[in-house]
């Protein structure tokens, strides 16, 4: 170890700037603000589509489409991985989400029925696609809804 290769303990030094601590601090009087106008002002900064008056873009463009307050947002799991149960075990939403086939519940679980469905499983959800319900019970299964 060299003298020039010593260094202060990681965390002992202050990283902000302490600003308006007087002229010999070198960021006294205006704190590296300047003099007057709108940034020199406490809560002068303007955000990032301020146009200095001038009407926003996000305004001046005209609006399009639809977004509906009401609709729901589905976890949707297809039959071809309901086939990681054992026979005649009762699916609910709370063992897909113990077992990571959905991340969320949100509004609802909707089984869809994309794959083959090997083993006669009661299915609980919330909705079921009309494919889903028919292999569901043709794999001698059971699809209720909840």
């Amino acid at each position: 170890m060299r003298l020039e290769e010593l260094k202060p303990a990681a965390g002992s030094r202050a990283t902000r700037k302490r600003v308006g601590r007087g002229i010999g601090s070198g960021l006294g009087k205006t704190s590296g603000r300047g003099h007057k106008g709108q940034k020199a002002r406490s809560g002068g900064a303007k955000g990032p589509t301020f146009e200095g008056g001038q009407t926003p873009l996000q305004r001046r463009l005209p609006k399009r489409g639809f977004k509906n307050f009401n609709r729901k947002i589905w976890a949707e799991v297809n039959i071809e991985s309901l086939n990681c149960f054992a026979d005649g075990t009762e699916v609910t939403p709370e063992l897909l989400l113990a077992n990571g086939l959905i991340k969320k519940v949100y509004d609802g679980v909707k089984v869809l029925g994309r794959g083959e469905l090997e083993k006669k499983l009661t299915v609980k959800a919330h909705a079921f696609s009309g494919s889903a319900t028919t292999k569901i019970e043709a794999a001698g299964g059971k699809a209720e809804v909840i």
